[in-house]
């Protein structure tokens, strides 16, 4: 297993680096320029070339990269902010618990109500419970998640006036977004806990379960739902970062400073060292979860384990 892990870890530093050094080249490669937008158009050509000197752009790229890179390992500098000349962090650190607060309480809401759904639609196939629910899903899953928030805004928020328009002052504000999230992603971990649920329910041991006259819910729980959740787990891992990388368009349109928003209005104020930032979280999160996903599928199933390690158990 320590073997296992240790490929795995390897695996991801690499990957992270090759990540890190395309998102900081391709930014690189957008029209505009960090120093005019800092400086303004009417500044002249020699205090550009100053501040590009005082701000260690006039360097080669892998010398940028290679201190950025540093900075942020060693001291957690992810640098200057052009748009608000103030360090990146100090914008971030403000704005990643808010969008974790969002992805993480859609996964588990999400997956609290797809696991039980996907359990009873694999043990009534083909009835019209399990039709209904797999045709609403896939209808949810084909609404853009734009679309399905202006339309919640308009009901509950400008019709109904239920809830709040937008904001996150309360846990009222919560709700619309965290709604939009969980709609969306149902559809996946109901089809996948349905699939799942179906080849174990073939399995002998299930055979042998009901012939010992164990009843439905004992048989579905206990084994059933148990060698089910292995995937399912994997999947819970997998979804985080794409949740987050979700959420850029939710947060912009319910007005959550989260990272997504944040990002969204780095991009048009070409704000590059922001949006390298945000880039660079989601992917760290995205291959630390997929990390997590393959040792916990790694603990939970010996066979992959040993087929990536040769037998080291």
């Amino acid at each position: 297993m320590r073997n296992y892990i240790i490929k795995r870890l390897g695996m991801g530093v690499v990957l992270l680096f090759c990540v890190s050094f395309l998102v900081f080249s391709m930014l690189y490669l957008m029209p505009g320029d960090p120093v005019t937008l800092m400086a303004g158009p009417l500044v002249k050509a020699e205090n550009l070339e100053g501040l590009r000197i005082q701000y260690g752009l006039d360097r080669p790229l892998l010398v940028q990269y290679a201190e950025w890179m540093t900075n942020i390992i060693f001291h957690g500098d992810f640098g200057i902010s052009y748009k608000y000349r103030i360090a990146v962090w100090s914008l971030l650190k403000n704005c990643i618990p808010i969008s974790l607060k969002l992805t993480v309480t859609t996964m588990l809401i999400s997956t609290i109500v797809a696991i039980p759904l996907g359990l009873m639609c694999a043990y009534k196939k083909d009835s019209f419970f399990d039709r209904i629910t797999v045709n609403i899903s896939l209808v949810f899953t084909a609404i853009p998640s734009f679309w399905l928030a202006v339309l919640l805004m308009l009901v509950f928020a400008v019709k109904l006036k239920w809830l709040p328009l937008s904001g996150y002052e309360s846990w009222k504000n919560y709700i619309l977004p965290v709604t939009t999230g969980v709609i969306g992603g149902l559809a996946s971990t109901i089809r996948l806990t349905k699939s799942e649920a179906l080849d174990v329910l073939r399995e002998k041991f299930v055979t042998t379960a009901y012939a010992k006259g164990l009843d439905n819910n004992t048989v579905l729980k206990r084994h059933v739902l148990r060698n089910s959740l292995i995937v399912i787990t994997v999947n819970m891992f997998m979804s985080l970062p794409w949740l987050i990388s979700g959420y850029i368009v939710i947060e912009k349109i319910f007005g959550i400073p989260g990272m997504g928003n944040l990002m969204i209005n780095s991009i048009i104020q070409q704000d590059f060292n922001v949006v390298q930032a945000c880039i660079l979280i989601i992917t760290v999160l995205t291959i630390i979860c997929n990390i997590l996903s393959d040792i916990v599928l790694g603990i939970l199933d010996p066979r992959i384990r040993i087929s990536v390690t040769g037998g080291d158990k």
